[in-house]
């Protein structure tokens, strides 16, 4: 055997050694997931930027039926058979899954500093001291508006309750429009839509929900009854039959122009972009009189967490930081309409409509739905009694100080710092 042919064979060696070796130090993530409709922006979007600045980690997407995601995960954490990323509902589930030791703690990731404490609310503790899912997304409630339909009626952007009304009475007035789309027939709309949409400015947002929490406001005070008052007022403005309307029919209503304005949640931007012929904008909850501060929902709703029994942690928690960064909350809140970036970067939204409610931010305090973190966990829960009572008071079978007082009685049955 020659010394070239000898040489040529350990060069041989050692190369097939090191692809070997490379080849053996790539992980695989797994990401589970019940946002079935997202699977084209993770693989074709946000996997290859990821994998792009980090080679060795390769990622899997892999969703399932939202109605079957719940309980499959359960049982896969359970049995040690879920994947290294676990997509988070918000509030009790995930909290559920960190108690039962299925979530690890994700304070010590750097990313997670670009995110307020509003922000990191529904997947933190009660007592706010442990964070275990990385915020990705929340939904933003306001009013999306037929522009070409203002336009026709010569009507400006309302800011204030009063233009708000004067806009709606003109456009009654008009008759070629139903004022707004919305019916109280599946409850939830009058108090997503309705409720949450619009407390957030008469409760000052955090400052009302803290002090439903800890107490020192009740649902019976004068500013939360307010929010009722004004629901009582849009009775005349939301068309024959809206108490039979259901939430597609509204949406319909909509984007076939035949009502002037839409209570929203930004989820609806995607589907009524593709609908709905006519230019769209939309308009934040007005506030009472001009100048007053403007508070948004901003409402928390997808995040992810780290199996606590991953098999690649410090892959795991790359991933996690990445998803705190910029490059991840520009790259998702642009693929998926309507769904915003929860962290503090500066992000451009290219559809017109979805940065117009992100623009929000910048001129008013966030705020998450009052019903949700703890209050949402009781029975009866205060979530379903404010869809029942704000659909009652806008058909006229309830009055606001009546609603309250029914809210506030079913919440002290079970809420300690109520009672």
């Amino acid at each position: 055997m020659t010394t070239k042919f000898i040489n040529a064979t350990l060069l041989a060696a050692t190369m097939l050694g090191s692809a070997s070796l490379a080849q053996a130090a790539d992980v695989t993530l797994t990401i589970e997931s019940w946002r079935n409709d997202d699977l084209a922006i993770w693989r074709d979007t946000l996997i290859p930027a990821f994998e792009a600045k980090n080679p060795g980690i390769k990622v899997i997407f892999a969703p399932v039926a939202p109605t079957e995601y719940n309980a499959l995960v359960n049982s896969k954490l359970d049995t040690g058979a879920a994947g290294d990323l676990i997509t988070c509902r918000p509030f009790d589930l995930s909290l559920s899954l960190y108690d039962k030791g299925h979530l690890a703690s994700i304070n010590d990731i750097a990313g997670l500093a670009n995110f307020s404490d509003s922000a990191k609310s529904a997947w933190s503790t009660d007592d706010a001291k442990t964070t275990f899912c990385m915020p990705m997304a929340s939904v933003i409630h306001g009013f999306i508006y037929n522009k070409d339909a203002f336009k026709e009626l010569g009507l400006s952007v309302p800011t204030t309750e009063a233009e708000f009304f004067a806009a709606l009475d003109k456009i009654k007035a008009d008759g070629n429009y139903i004022p707004m789309a919305m019916g109280t027939n599946d409850q939830w709309e009058a108090g997503t839509m309705g409720f949450n949409n619009i407390a957030p400015n008469y409760v000052k947002g955090e400052e009302g929900r803290l002090g439903l929490i800890d107490g020192s406001q009740k649902l019976t005070d004068a500013n939360w009854v307010a929010v009722y008052e004004q629901l009582a007022k849009w009775k005349p403005y939301l068309g024959d039959g809206f108490e039979a309307q259901s939430y597609p029919d509204s949406q319909n209503l909509f984007t076939l122009g035949r009502a002037a304005i839409y209570p929203a949640g930004s989820w609806e931007i995607s589907g009524f972009n593709k609908q709905a012929d006519f230019k769209m904008g939309a308009f934040k909850a007005p506030v009472k009189n001009a100048g007053d501060q403007c508070y948004i929902s901003d409402h928390t709703d997808i995040a992810m967490g780290m199996n606590a029994h991953t098999k690649h942690p410090v892959e795991t928690k790359k991933f996690l930081d990445w998803m705190g960064g910029a490059e991840f909350a520009s790259l998702y809140a642009n693929a998926s309409l309507g769904f915003f970036s929860l962290s503090n970067h500066k992000v451009s939204m290219s559809d017109g409509l979805a940065q117009e409610f992100v623009s929000w931010r910048g001129e008013c305090k966030s705020t998450i739905r009052a019903s949700y973190k703890i209050l949402g966990r009781g029975k009866p829960s205060l979530d379903l009694d404010q869809w029942n009572a704000a659909s009652n008071v806008i058909k006229g079978n309830q009055s606001p100080v009546d609603a309250a007082k029914w809210t506030q009685e079913r919440l002290a049955k079970w809420y300690k710092p109520q009672m």
